[in-house]
């Protein structure tokens, strides 16, 4: 018997009853629920399902589950983890060298998937992603809820199952969150915690750091606080500048981002308990 996995994301205002129309929903169908959590923000309810069934008539779940959101007034997306193409889409703001990365890794056919589309705060990088032939949305919308909503719109237009952060410097809200749960992956620089915000580099540079690293990561409505993925550090040394320690620092973020976009296309990635776990071979 062939085994689906199926991811459930449900956003909705928050009212009683809504994890036992999903749930009961999953156990008609035959499925096993393996992982399930939820939140509620300031009246915005969140939820992910994940179960496992047997034998699965995709068409009809979906279509079965997209009567009864609609019934519910509520946003449900579904994820296949069988589907083979995976579109991406990077967020951007002005720094090239995580774009440019994920761009030259698709472009050796280095990702399992597709870079569907890149958004930009800006249009600084435009020139990259349409170089790259990929389109490029400008959405310079200051108010977030706003901008995610456009956001939102282009994922489900392009059918996007992963977003990158390649150095987008905006705090996501748990709307968008909530929708992407373990498919968003982040980049940040100097081994976070101990050197936040957008001048980590000055931070450790004034410091007197010994050793500067980037750490990727999956993003949670917990600003910087999702399972880590990869990290990875280098020694500096005693005549390194400021300069010259962000430039090493960007080449590691972006070699350090794509190796964890590698990972999760390929499937490689387990989360448990707020943990990241690469499969072995």
């Amino acid at each position: 018997m062939n085994r689906e996995m199926v991811g459930i994301t449900v956003v909705s205002r928050d009212r009683k009853g809504i994890v036992a129309t999903i749930t009961n929903f999953v156990f008609t169908r035959g499925g096993n629920i393996e992982n399930m959590n939820q939140n509620v923000v300031q009246g915005l309810f969140g939820m992910y399902v994940e179960a496992s069934f047997q034998n699965l008539n995709i068409d009809s779940f979906d279509a079965d589950l997209h009567q009864i959101a609609t019934e519910e007034e509520l946003d449900v997306n579904i994820y296949h983890t069988s589907s083979t193409q995976k579109n991406i889409a990077v967020l951007v703001t002005k720094e090239r060298h995580c774009l440019d990365a994920i761009l030259d890794a698709a472009a050796t056919d280095g990702l399992h998937g597709k870079i569907a589309i890149v958004i930009g705060t800006q249009s600084t990088l435009q020139p990259h992603a349409e170089k790259a032939g990929i389109p490029f949305f400008v959405i310079p919308e200051r108010d977030q809820g706003k901008a995610e909503s456009q956001i939102l719109a282009l994922c489900k237009q392009y059918k996007v199952d992963l977003i990158v952060l390649a150095r987008y410097m905006r705090i996501l809200t748990p709307n968008l969150v909530w929708r992407y749960p373990r498919r968003i992956i982040n980049i940040h620089p100097s081994l976070l915690p101990a050197f936040p915000g957008a001048y980590a580099y000055q931070q450790a540079f004034e410091r007197g750091t010994k050793i500067v690293g980037v750490t990727s990561h999956y993003v949670t409505e917990n600003l910087d606080q999702g399972p880590i993925i990869l990290q990875e550090s280098f020694h500096v040394d005693p005549t390194d500048t400021l300069d010259s320690i962000k430039a090493r620092g960007q080449r590691l973020e972006a070699q350090t981002l794509t190796n964890a976009v590698k990972l999760h296309l390929n499937n490689s990635l387990e989360v448990h308990w707020r943990k990241v776990h690469i499969k072995k071979e």
